[in-house]
């Protein structure tokens, strides 16, 4: 049986912005909804469907380097 929910629901909580049905408006504000019309972009609903290719990962810190002076004994 396939889950429903999404494994860290708490991490990444519904929005229509992340939502199969949603489409971002073109000024950027709102999304234009199948089911709802025009709706905010952190609006939910009960048809909310998550899709993994609309939300932008975090961006990563970037990578220290270090010296030769710090493995020395």
């Amino acid at each position: 049986m396939m889950k429903k929910k999404l494994l860290s629901a708490d991490k990444y909580p519904p929005r229509c912005s992340y939502c199969q049905r949603g489409r971002l408006s073109p000024d950027g504000e709102s999304v234009l909804c199948e089911k709802k019309g025009i709706v905010g972009k952190d609006g939910s609903c009960r048809a909310y469907k998550y899709d993994v290719m609309k939300r932008k990962p975090a961006r990563q810190a970037p990578v220290e380097t270090h010296n030769p002076e710090d493995f020395e004994i």
